[in-house]
């Protein structure tokens, strides 16, 4: 018997949907992932074993494969977890095929079967919806990064066991086990410096309203002790409030970098990285899974770059 439901690979800010199909064949018992995954995500098998025997879920004692299609697209990390463990399950015939089919699933597993926070939620669901999806499941700690994306009915679940419910399975109630929460985290700080209070500098003034006004770069020259950095952490201020549009591929951006995403912020982010900073650092990157560099990270707001940054 197959089962199959839905996840994401992300690549960057795309967002491509995998299907994750799992059949049960009559050859010697044993867990099978196909699809290029990665280590990361190779690992997901330990991860569903324990997670479904700890949640009363047992798995058919049978030759189970998972196939992730397409598989020339790579995968990577751990939000696959879920998908894996619910279609593995759902192959045993005890869930509703129709809402799995229909249903995107992003979540790593614990060993103990509650659901752990994943990065990438929000571009992730941006993609789902964009491909005509319209039902999600997530863990608890990114249900308000979730809830973010118009048009999308979101299912918050604590653990394995709440989700196999969800699709209609023959359970115990679960009860309400702790839920894990995530890190708050955020490279967002205070509000920005007005520039209203800086007494004099009246060119230097002029010259950043002139650059906020059209979008300009602006060159702050002098010496040490000048005002250059006052100056410029007062820029942000003065920007225009990011429109609906910026305001999700930031948010997006500093969801891939793990941070708690609980609204859309609309003020122009400012970014200043050290003056040590290596070039990879600035633009970002990665082998597998690509990581925001601060020029990403700026998106829609300012990059700072010290004088030392620049010698």
């Amino acid at each position: 018997m197959t089962a199959r439901t839905w996840s994401v690979a992300l690549t960057g800010l795309n967002g491509h949907m995998v299907d994750v199909e799992a059949d049960l064949s009559q050859q010697t018992p044993g867990f099978d992932l196909i699809g290029l995954a990665d280590r990361a995500l190779g690992e997901a098998v330990r991860r569903v074993h324990n997670a479904c025997r700890n949640s009363g879920l047992d798995l058919p004692r049978r030759k189970l494969t998972v196939n992730l299609s397409p598989a020339s697209l790579p995968k990577h990390g751990s939000a696959f977890d879920l998908a894996i463990a619910i279609a593995a399950f759902g192959t045993a015939g005890s869930l509703d095929p129709v809402s799995l089919a229909r249903t995107v699933h992003l979540g790593e597993l614990g060993l103990d079967g509650r659901l752990r926070p994943v990065p990438g939620v929000l571009p992730a669901l941006h993609a789902a919806r964009a491909a005509g999806f319209e039902r999600a499941v997530v863990p608890v700690a990114n249900e308000a990064e979730a809830r973010l994306v118009p048009g999308l009915e979101v299912h918050a679940a604590v653990s394995l066991a709440h989700v196999a419910l969800l699709h209609g399975a023959d359970l115990a109630d679960p009860g309400d086990p702790e839920p894990v929460r995530a890190v708050v985290t955020s490279t967002q700080s205070g509000p920005a410096p007005e520039l209203a209070d800086v007494i004099g500098q009246d060119e230097a003034v002029s010259a950043l309203v002139a650059a906020a006004a059209g979008g300009h770069h602006l060159l702050l020259s002098g010496p040490p002790g000048a005002g250059k950095t006052m100056l410029a952490r007062r820029l942000a201020g003065i920007l225009p409030d990011l429109d609906e549009e910026l305001a999700l591929e930031a948010a997006s951006i500093r969801s891939l970098m793990g941070e708690s995403i609980t609204r859309l912020d609309r003020r122009p982010p400012f970014v200043a990285p050290h003056h040590s900073a290596s070039i990879a650092a600035l633009i970002g990157g990665g082998s597998r899974a690509a990581r925001p560099g601060a020029i990403a990270r700026a998106h829609g707001g300012l990059l700072f770059l010290d004088e030392s940054r620049s010698a």
